[in-house]
């Protein structure tokens, strides 16, 4: 069975002395308690691993009780070595208190069980992880599967990565692609929205969220500015919401938007936001056309590769040390830029034979200081090939 790249390092830390509560976040379907149950089988440490997914949320003793079994297997544990996973357990209320409460008492006396945590990136920090359990956790963030690990878990082609995004446990279902649609939208996009974000959230528009994530999704690589947004949505209310919803949509991993570079914060906060999906099955799926169609559209077919390459380097950068923007002034664009350590990356996606001219990454160049332009596609780095380089790489 493939293991994803933070198998190794995780593995390492359970293997440790404990010092700190192990979290694990990402969104769905993206292996999180895959890579656990792997490390559990290499471990060699005894375990017990639950969720409280089908748990009442009210059910606050189903922690406690959990964490009694692992005590009590702990004392019986020849080599004073435990392991507990509690996968979902932010669906339990009140759950912050009550894993302090135990993890500290284990501090105080002496016992070793290893806690680890899973769920989702916005369940998680929302409910209070930062605030509750301060200083006694670390995170391994899962983001989305990449071009590389697709093709190497599945022999995806770049083509089918760039249509079918990646989801690994939807590509079974590729070869019949309404049925592939219609998991991703009941199983992906409709549980991750009325679970994740409806059901933890005061959401006073549920409709208008959801109408915001279609369009988000549908123009992933566009941008837009609010008030074009309320001309499109039905009941959209005020900027203000819109902008708060498509944040909790970032923080669900589905839909984000990059803000504008300008050299000023204060700028970059009050531009218009570019939509970018950041898996490109929650396009896909909610377009009419077929992958053949959309392959045989250079137009369409171009506007999903950029869609791919955004989402890569946004799930990439940014639990790093990276910040992604785009750049626009008048007629001249810059497709993603990013920055580290006051050195600039432009880079511009070309997926068509014929590449024109490209007067926003000139005057970009020209505009600002230590700047580093990169071609994406036909006469530069090749689309497959920048999918699987690691944007550090690309800093001096």
């Amino acid at each position: 069975m493939y293991k994803r790249p933070q198998f190794d390092m995780f593995l390492k830390r359970l293997q440790e002395p404990r010092k700190f509560i192990q979290v694990i976040s990402g969104p769905r379907q993206c292996g999180k308690t895959t890579l656990i149950k792997q490390i559990l089988d290499d471990v060699n440490i005894q375990s017990i691993y639950v969720s409280a997914d089908d748990i009442p949320k009210r059910n606050n003793l189903w922690i406690e009780q959990q964490w009694e079994i692992a005590r009590l297997k702990y004392k019986l544990s020849p080599n004073k070595d435990f392991i507990l996973v509690l996968d979902e357990v932010q669906k339990i209320l009140s759950w912050t208190e009550t894993v302090k409460k135990l993890w500290d008492e284990d501090s105080n006396n002496n016992i070793s069980i290893k806690v680890v945590l899973l769920g989702s990136s916005i369940l998680l920090l929302q409910q209070g992880l930062t605030e509750s359990l301060g200083g006694r956790f670390e995170i391994v963030h899962l983001t989305h599967w990449s071009f590389k690990e697709m093709q190497d878990a599945f022999n995806v082609s770049l083509e089918q990565f760039i249509f079918f995004g990646g989801y690994p446990g939807s590509m079974w279902l590729i070869s019949d692609e309404n049925r592939w649609k219609n998991y991703i939208r009941d199983a992906l996009i409709e549980t991750t929205i009325s679970r994740d974000i409806l059901m933890m959230n005061k959401i006073a528009k549920p409709a208008l969220l959801k109408q915001l994530f279609e369009l988000g999704a549908l123009y992933t690589a566009h941008i837009l500015s609010y008030n074009k947004m309320l001309g499109q949505l039905q009941d959209a209310g005020n900027t203000t919401t819109l902008a708060h919803y498509l944040q909790l949509l970032s923080r669900a991993d589905m839909v984000t938007g990059l803000e504008k570079f300008a050299g000023e914060k204060i700028r970059q906060r009050g531009s218009s936001p570019k939509f970018q999906v950041l898996n490109n099955a929650l396009t896909t799926a909610q377009m009419n056309q077929t992958y053949d169609e959309v392959k045989s559209t250079p137009q369409s077919w171009g506007w999903l590769v950029e869609s791919a390459i955004g989402a890569y380097l946004y799930n990439t950068c940014k639990y790093g040390n990276i910040n992604i923007y785009y750049w626009r002034n008048k007629d001249k664009e810059i497709d993603f830029l990013l920055e580290k350590g006051g050195q600039l990356i432009a880079i511009e996606v070309k997926s068509s034979q014929r590449i024109k001219k490209m007067p926003g990454l000139d005057y970009f160049t020209k505009s600002f200081k230590n700047v580093k332009p990169i071609l994406v596609g036909k006469s530069g780095i090749s689309i497959g090939e920048f999918l699987k380089i690691n944007p550090d790489d690309l800093f001096d």
